[in-house]
């Protein structure tokens, strides 16, 4: 888009030429900028009202034909305009107000009781409410740290052999996607960190 501050308006690139520019008479300079476009206005006439045979009747009592446009933002725009904007070098950084999940849960092979604390988590988290994305693949966790980056969950919890533990409970290795702070919490912790 072309931006003119001085007069607060924005122009579309495909439109932005000598004949537009004439036609609107504004003074000041416009300078280029990157948009994304969420939502949209157009015209829809009277399509939909005559199908439906809508009219109202004037103040002078004539009947007229509804006049309708289209005013709206999609789903598909916003999320395509999340992503667009908000990402980084690894992937997608979900804000957690629309964030597909809550938590991905990444188990990293290894003994049977990891595999049974991890099936644990995700079922206490699912209990509770908590939207979660279980990686329970059998791969690498150089892996699916990288697919976790590039998915974007706003808080991934690993959990492995390698957990640390405070008195009898293991700890929880969790990242902010956001941020890339690791710290190791309880589960209570964790429960809290995701309200």
């Amino acid at each position: 888009i072309y931006i003119n501050r001085k007069n607060n308006i924005a122009i579309n690139k495909e439109v932005y030429n000598e004949e537009v520019l004439k036609d609107l008479n504004l003074d000041g300079d416009f300078e280029e900028a990157k948009s994304v476009e969420v939502g949209n206005i157009f015209t829809l006439s009277t399509r939909f009202s005559d199908a439906l045979d809508l009219s109202y009747t004037d103040e002078s009592g004539e009947k007229k034909k509804v006049f309708m446009g289209s005013y709206g933002i999609g789903p598909a725009r916003v999320m395509g305009t999340i992503v667009e904007t908000l990402s980084d070098e690894k992937g997608i950084i979900w804000p957690k107000s629309v964030s597909p999940f809550a938590v991905h849960l990444i188990h990293i092979p290894g003994s049977e009781e990891g595999k049974a604390r991890a099936e644990e988590v995700y079922k206490k988290l699912s209990d509770l409410g908590i939207e979660v994305l279980f990686d329970d693949r059998d791969a690498r966790a150089g892996e699916k740290f990288s697919d976790s980056d590039l998915i974007g969950i706003p808080t991934r919890v690993v959990v492995s052999d390698k957990n640390a533990k405070e008195g009898d409970e293991y700890l929880l290795e969790v990242k902010d996607r956001k941020t890339g702070e690791v710290s190791n919490i309880s589960f209570d912790s964790l429960v809290e960190l995701c309200k």
